[in-house]
């Protein structure tokens, strides 16, 4: 497999790492138990949004670095344009109720996911990349869904 395809070590292991407090925040809201440093109930859901939102401004961010490699002036634009809507997708939903707060989040993860995996299929970041976001926004966007349901 080329390097184009495999995706780094690295990059496995601290992108499944970040879908770790999704996973023990939802789980949590899910059972009804406290998780140990954040607690329970409208605890644990303000702890899932904010690091939602965290995650989501760092998708942006990684985008606006992709993006300042461009040489075409009108996709650097849109694509920094890009980068910053999930920042403040993020921040609104921060405004919500739990509940809508927490769709929100998933629908986002959802889009960012698609168009980060667009990235690769404009050629300007590799396969990896793409399979890698894919995966990973599916899980949080599943997680999210989940810890929606029960808020």
């Amino acid at each position: 497999m080329s390097s184009e395809k495999t995706i780094p070590s690295a990059a496995l292991a601290l992108g499944a790492a970040g879908v770790i407090p999704f996973l023990a925040c939802t789980a949590g809201l899910a059972a009804g138990f406290a998780v140990p440093g954040i607690g329970s109930g409208a605890r644990l859901s303000q702890a899932l949004i904010v690091y939602g939102v965290a995650i989501l401004s760092f998708l942006g961010g990684v985008r606006w670095g992709i993006a300042i490699g461009y040489e075409s002036e009108a996709a650097q634009r849109r694509d920094f344009i890009i980068a910053v809507v999930p920042a403040l997708i993020g921040w609104a939903a921060a405004l919500l109720a739990p509940g809508a707060a927490l769709w929100t989040l998933c629908v986002a993860f959802v889009l960012l996911g698609l168009l980060d995996y667009g990235l690769y299929c404009r050629e300007v970041a590799p396969e990896w990349y793409g399979r890698l976001r894919l995966g990973l926004s599916a899980a949080v966007a599943v997680l999210l869904g989940v810890a929606a349901a029960t808020a």
